[in-house]
């Protein structure tokens, strides 16, 4: 006997619903077109990148610019200052001020290489003072130089010391040539008539064997051609030699003077009597008497200079 339902051949309501949603989830999906697919993975880039935005480092410093170099002070030294201990020093030539940092222990010799730099003047052409001439072969430090030191430098073009300084070399040369003629000048009479009077009490003392830079106080008790009472002044700032006596001071520039002769007093080794050029001859001679040893090398440097020529 069949069962009541539906009459045979007839699908009961709802089994065409049912089949069609199982077809239709169990169907396999369409693939994506090309411009469809990209779509989809540049909006997924999109949505990761929003979501780590604040995450992104920083853009690096382009090459060469400007706030990502370290700044070097004007004056720094040239060979490079790191690590070594800097003074502060006011370099005046021609009357012009240059503000510098230089190493404490580099040499006189680097010295006057920094001042080329800053000058144009040759080393050789340099006579560079700090309490007298600065030693090429000794530190700042040795020779004590404290910051904000004043660095005196004398020099001219080559053309200008080949003019003034050739006459000098010739006087020099004459001059030379008449001392070997000459006997001792302690044995002239015109000296011995000074000599005579004995050694200055108040004579500043003296260290046979020895060279000494200029002493920063004048150079005192010494006797002149009359025999009264002179001292010596090296003005370096000024480049200058006052000789000053009881009545008077002579100022006079170093570049006027022609020569400076010395020789040691006999019996007396460890003093000297020297001469100051003035003039174009031997009457210009500016003579003086019971100068220490020590200083002799010292004042003919600072007075004449050690030019080189190229």
């Amino acid at each position: 006997m069949a069962a009541a339902g539906a009459p045979d051949g007839m699908e009961e309501p709802g089994m065409d619903t049912e089949a069609e949603t199982t077809v239709a989830t169990e169907a396999p999906a369409r693939p994506l077109s090309c411009a469809e697919a990209e779509a989809a993975a540049g909006a997924a880039v999109e949505d990761s990148c929003a979501a780590r935005g604040h995450l992104q480092p920083a853009p690096a410093q382009p090459p060469g610019d400007p706030a990502a170099q370290a700044s070097v002070s004007n004056g720094e030294d040239a060979g490079g200052g790191a690590g070594r201990e800097l003074v502060d020093l006011k370099i005046i030539w021609n009357k012009t001020k240059h503000d510098v940092k230089f190493p404490l222990d580099s040499t006189g010799s680097e010295l006057k290489q920094k001042i080329h730099s800053i000058t144009g003047l040759p080393p050789a052409m340099q006579k560079v003072m700090y309490k007298g001439l600065v030693p090429e072969d000794k530190t700042l430090r040795e020779i004590k130089v404290t910051s904000g030191a004043k660095i005196m430098v004398v020099g001219s073009t080559i053309n200008d010391v080949l003019a003034v300084n050739t006459p000098k070399d010739a006087a020099q040369q004459d001059a030379k040539a008449e001392e070997n003629k000459k006997e001792p000048l302690c044995r002239q009479k015109q000296h011995r008539k000074v000599l005579d009077k004995g050694k200055p009490e108040d004579v500043m003392p003296s260290v046979k064997g020895v060279q000494e830079r200029l002493p920063t106080v004048p150079l005192s008790g010494m006797y002149n051609k009359s025999g009264g009472k002179v001292r010596l002044t090296f003005k370096l700032e000024q480049d200058q030699l006052w000789i000053g006596t009881k009545e008077r001071t002579e100022k006079l520039p170093m570049g006027s003077i022609k020569n400076v002769v010395s020789e040691p007093i006999e019996g007396h080794e460890d003093y000297h009597m020297m001469a100051f050029q003035l003039g174009p001859t031997e009457a210009s001679y500016y003579w003086v008497y019971w100068v220490p040893t020590q200083y002799v090398d010292a004042i003919k440097d600072t007075v004449l200079g050690k030019w080189q020529y190229f």
